[in-house]
C-alpha cells in the first residue's frame, strides 16, 4: 500500500480536537517507511527485486524487523507520540499521530504477501491483496479519496491546494502501479521513495496551512 496509508492521516487531521495538522499526520502515516528506506540505505534493513514476489509489487521485503514488525511499529508510534505531544504541547494530537503510525502496519497487513512479523521473527504475516489487483486497486483509491473527502467536509478553505494534493497522490500511485519497475534494489530506489514521501508531506503541510477547522457556532480556526 502507498497512498492508502494517508487515509488515516486525513481522518486524524479532520477529527483533531484542536487544529488539523495534516503535514504532521502525513509524516506519521509513512514514518516506518521513512525509517525502512533510510535503514536500507545503510544496509540495516533489506529488500530485493523479485518479479515473482506478488502480482502487483515485485519487491521481496525479506528483512525489515525494526520498522515493519508489529513491535517495531509500536516503538516508532510511541516515540512519535512523545515528539508530537511535546512539540505541539498537546497529548491529544500526539495520541492521534501515534495511532496513525500504528495504522501503517495494519494497512500493510491487508495488502502485503506474508513478509510482516510480530517481533522480527517468524511467522510472517500478510493477507496478500497485492495478488488481487481488482480488489487492491479500488480499495486503495477508495480509502484515500474517501478520507480526503471526509477531511474536506470537516474543514474549509480554498479548493486549489487540496486539488493539487489529490492530483499528485493519484499521479504517484499510478506511477507506483504501472511504471516500469527497477531491475534491482539500491540507493537510487530508496532515495526515490524518500523524495516521494517528502513531496507529499510538503504538499500536505501546504494544504493544512490553508484549511480552517470547522467549529460550532460557525467559527473556525486556522489549520497547520
Amino acid at each position: 500500500m502507498f497512498i492508502g496509508h494517508f487515509a488515516p492521516a486525513f481522518v486524524a487531521a479532520a477529527v483533531s480536537p484542536e487544529r488539523p495538522r495534516l503535514g504532521t499526520m502525513f509524516v506519521a502515516a509513512q514514518l516506518v517507511d521513512w525509517g525502512f528506506f533510510t535503514l536500507a540505505l545503510f544496509g540495516i534493513e533489506n529488500m530485493r527485486v523479485d518479479p515473482a514476489a506478488s502480482v502487483m509489487v515485485p519487491f521481496d521485503l525479506y528483512d525489515m524487523p525494526y520498522t515493519h514488525s508489529a513491535a517495531g511499529t509500536a516503538i516508532w508510534a510511541a516515540a512519535f507520540f512523545g515528539i508530537v505531544a511535546i512539540w505541539q504541547r498537546s497529548w491529544r494530537i500526539g495520541l492521534l499521530a501515534g495511532i496513525v503510525v500504528l495504522s501503517h502496519w495494519l494497512c500493510d497487513l491487508v495488502v502485503h504477501v506474508p513478509d510482516l512479523t510480530l517481533d522480527g521473527t517468524p511467522p510472517k504475516l500478510g493477507l496478500g491483496l497485492w495478488n488481487m489487483p481488482w480488489v487492491a486497486i479500488p480499495l486503495e483509491l477508495g480509502l484515500t479519496f474517501g478520507a480526503l473527502a471526509f477531511y474536506l467536509r470537516r474543514t474549509r478553505g480554498p479548493a486549489g491546494p487540496p486539488l493539487v494534493l489529490a492530483g499528485v497522490l493519484l499521479l504517484f500511485q499510478l506511477v507506483n502501479w504501472f511504471a516500469p519497475h527497477p531491475q534491482s534494489a539500491g540507493p537510487f530506489l530508496y532515495l526515490q521513495a524518500l523524495f516521494a514521501f517528502a513531496v507529499l508531506t510538503m504538499l500536505a503541510a501546504w494544504v493544512g496551512e490553508n484549511r480552517w477547522f470547522r467549529k460550532r457556532g460557525g467559527l473556525a480556526s486556522r489549520g497547520m
